[in-house]
């Protein structure tokens, strides 16, 4: 089966001139996030690397498929988990939903064998999650403990001081 012209711009040129065709093309939005969804590597996680990329906040194009973004965490691969961490960020999460995106966010951060990128995404949708609800901001001494941080870069350690100011 051969590629569609979307899945070979994935893989063949840069973000900004992909990003460029999506505007110029954008009934490839729908297989774009169709793609996302998907695993058919490499174009489903550059699939969702590019829609983290070309949305915006909070938006009305990716509000439809927040629950199945959700319903997809934690089966995905890190790398569209990252991503799709990223999009539920950029926007206002439904009430109905968080309970389910912050425990399925803080079972990703307290996996230390998860990639140190995916966890933070991760604590930024928790700390994101945590700035509605005071009442959970308890559990951040409990996240931030010794065995969860001390393998993570120098890098992500000064987000995450950066993060919890």
């Amino acid at each position: 089966m051969s590629e569609t012209r979307l899945e070979y711009i994935l893989t063949h040129g840069y973000k900004a001139d992909m990003i460029d065709y999506l505007k110029t093309n954008p009934d490839d939005l729908d297989e774009l996030i169709t793609l996302s969804f998907l695993d058919k590597q490499p174009y489903s996680w550059r699939a969702a690397w590019l829609l983290r990329d070309y949305i915006k906040k909070n938006d009305s194009r990716i509000i439809p498929h927040i629950s199945t973004i959700v319903e997809m965490l934690p089966a995905v691969r890190d790398s569209q988990k990252r991503e799709f961490l990223t999009i539920l960020r950029k926007m206002d999460l439904p009430e109905d939903l968080e309970g389910i995106i912050f425990d399925c966010c803080v079972n990703i951060w307290e996996d230390i064998s998860k990639q140190g990128s995916v966890r933070i995404n991760a604590l930024r949708l928790i700390v994101k999650i945590m700035e509605k609800h005071p009442d959970l901001k308890n559990e951040m001494s409990f996240l931030l403990q010794s065995h969860y941080t001390d393998q993570l870069s120098a890098g992500i350690k000064h987000s995450i001081k950066k993060l919890i100011k």
